[in-house]
């Protein structure tokens, strides 16, 4: 099985090719640039590199949040487009169990991506391997990251924090969790989009036509507009 990787969701731009258990081609960057602009040609060059034409592809797995509003829309849509037009199956994974993925495989406690959402606050969740199995503890959730790391100081074991947005809240998880908290190598804060095909890989397809992103919460313009049409009913 041919297995194509699209993730998008945050800065890092992540594709990659998995034949069966082998990763034949990847690519990531982690830079201020436009995805919608950069996707398509990264994933026509690593096909081509790769000698993967797209006939011979045999699923989609595309991250599907939470993360930019803009970023996981871009990926998204790329993926079900061409889930629909090859007519092959489209499987969606959460951008923190990515990170998850990436980094928590040997270390021995439980793990917590996570991803800066402005005013204190965090995406995150907490996941475990066992038994070779990533494995959700909690599920992706929005909260401040100061009542995370309460929330995690009453868990009797190591915490490994990871994402590029780590230090902007290091010094709470530092303040509050000492030494129980773990911080993820400079290598290990980019998703692998070849972890995210391997994900995805065995799980089973969605309808294409009513896939859509996890956000956790609206968008800003979303809340006003509700907000706004609330208090005219009012």
């Amino acid at each position: 099985m041919k297995v194509l990787s699209i993730d998008t969701s945050n800065y890092p731009l992540g594709v990659a090719l998995l034949e069966g258990d082998k990763v034949i081609g990847e690519y990531i960057t982690n830079v201020k640039k436009n995805h919608s602009v950069r996707v398509m040609p990264a994933i026509e060059m690593l096909m081509k590199d790769c000698d993967v034409k797209p006939a011979d592809l045999d699923k989609i797995v595309v991250a599907k949040g939470p993360g930019s509003y803009t970023g996981v829309r871009i990926g998204v849509t790329i993926a079900k487009t061409l889930a629909w037009t090859l007519n092959i199956p489209l499987a969606g994974v959460s951008s923190l169990e990515i990170f998850a993925a990436s980094a928590g495989r040997y270390f021995d406690g439980v793990v917590s991506p996570l991803f800066d959402a402005r005013r204190g606050q965090i995406y995150t969740g907490l996941y475990r391997y066992k038994e070779g199995q990533l494995v959700t503890l909690v599920k992706d959730q929005l909260l401040l990251s100061k009542d995370w790391a309460d929330q995690l100081s009453e868990q009797n074991e190591n915490v490994l924090f990871i994402g590029n947005d780590l230090p902007l809240h290091q010094d709470i998880f530092e303040e509050t969790l000492k030494d129980q908290a773990v911080y993820a190598a400079p290598t290990e804060h980019n998703p692998r989009p070849a972890e995210l095909a391997l994900l995805g890989r065995d799980r089973e397809g969605e309808e294409v036509h009513s896939f859509v992103p996890n956000y956790i919460r609206l968008a800003e313009a979303e809340a006003n507009w509700i907000e706004a049409n609330k208090e005219k009913k009012l």
